[in-house]
């Protein structure tokens, strides 16, 4: 397992952030540190994505990824800012097999037995179950994890802290990824003290999950 995956495993937690300008990555990446979470997944949704992963990279302390990467262009975009894992909607061997030449880690999405097994023969170990709330959410990933024993996954979209439990209950979810800590309109207005407190929020409810589960299979 690589040190990025193991990072996000003990994470739980991958704020999804949308920035739409570079100047705000630094008060973001400290607000995401201040309520205990020093990770993020910047997407390649603006022009100012590059920036903004370089911003939080060099602070030292974080994990930084980069997410909506479609092409292997934007692999090398990404890793030369400084992200360590890249993520995509969707499974591209061309992205995939570039995350590979660079040494970082791909998790792409797959929602399908046979997109995951396309993943297995690339080499993954972990995929982005995208977009999870549409795609059958924790009882869709539960019943592939069965046939797919070995692999992980990293479940995005329409995840908030109402069903948070139901997909960290899960063995195979290695972290789940969501924007509620990190709202686009907050950081935005430059309400970093909120994002503070909501990444609290959100870290204190993932503890009480993965206990609660904990205590369920004693």
């Amino acid at each position: 397992m690589s040190e990025t995956l193991s990072a996000l495993r003990a994470a739980r937690l991958v704020p999804v952030v949308v920035l739409d300008d570079a100047r705000d990555a630094a008060p973001l990446a400290a607000a995401l540190v201040a309520g205990g979470l020093p990770v993020a997944e910047v997407t390649f949704r603006t022009p100012a994505a590059a920036d903004s992963i370089r911003a939080m990279a060099d602070r030292g302390d974080m994990v930084v990824g980069a997410g909506t990467v479609l092409t292997s262009q934007q692999v090398d975009r990404a890793v030369e800012a400084g992200a360590s894992y890249v993520v995509s909607p969707g499974l591209s061997r061309a992205v995939v097999e570039r995350c590979h030449d660079h040494g970082v880690l791909a998790l792409p999405g797959a929602v399908t037995a046979t997109e995951i097994q396309a993943a297995l023969e690339l080499g993954l170990t972990t995929v982005k179950f995208f977009p999870a709330g549409t795609s059958g959410g924790a009882p869709a990933i539960a019943a592939l994890a069965a046939p797919f024993g070995d692999l992980s996954f990293v479940p995005t979209g329409g995840i908030g802290p109402k069903n948070l439990h139901d997909y960290l209950a899960i063995p195979a979810v290695a972290a789940v990824g969501g924007s509620w800590m990190v709202p686009r309109d907050r950081v935005q207005a430059g309400d970093f003290a909120q994002i503070t407190r909501r990444t609290s929020e959100a870290v204190a409810l993932a503890s009480e999950a993965e206990s609660a589960t904990a205590k369920a299979s004693v």
